[in-house]
């Protein structure tokens, strides 16, 4: 059996501001062609940001699509040309006001591959030093520190949805945590 999928046409259908939603038409296997949504995003990159003693630099926003604020590790979007471990490093200081000494890969995510191509790569961010909150206006951001075991109670509580969150804390647990 022919198993080729094969993307023929990709037409813009709305362009948002982190986002372009388009209409794939594509050929199955079995000759016939479907119509496949996709949204394409530019990327992104977050930091898991580690105080000397351990605990984790966490941000409370306000979520659009879910209509409350959340807890997360810092993460935004990336800039033309901007490197993800640049990216990370200036999230973590933008929404959290630390600047890291050391930053070094820890894992990448693809958040919804059903639909979207939005990678997220993350870091780990350490030798941490108070800085200044540098938000965009449009940004309003609590700091909040907590410990792994904290995160990972509010993770298996249903606090904590966030699927980069959710994957970094436990990548980082399991990774670094003794």
């Amino acid at each position: 059996m022919n198993t080729e999928i094969k993307r023929i046409d990709r037409e813009l259908q709305c362009e948002g501001t982190i986002i372009k939603y388009y209409k794939d038409t594509v050929v199955l296997p079995d000759g016939r062609t479907e119509l496949y949504d996709f949204i394409g995003h530019n990327g992104a990159a977050a930091a898991v940001g580690v105080l000397d003693d351990g605990r984790l630099v966490m941000v409370r926003q306000y979520r659009n699509a879910l209509d409350r604020f959340t807890l997360e590790i810092p993460a935004g979007g990336l800039n033309p040309n901007e490197p993800a471990i640049d990216a990370a490093a200036r999230e973590l200081e933008e929404e959290t006001g630390y600047q890291c000494g050391k930053i070094e890969k820890l894992i990448t995510i693809r958040t919804t591959v059903a639909f979207c191509n939005e990678k997220i790569d993350i870091y780990l961010a350490t030798e941490l030093k108070k800085t200044a909150q540098h938000l965009d206006e449009d940004e309003f951001v609590n700091i909040e520190i907590h410990t792994v075991e904290e995160l990972e109670k509010m993770i298996y509580d249903g606090t904590i949805e966030d699927a980069k969150t959710i994957a970094s804390i436990l990548a980082y647990k399991n990774k670094y945590v003794k």
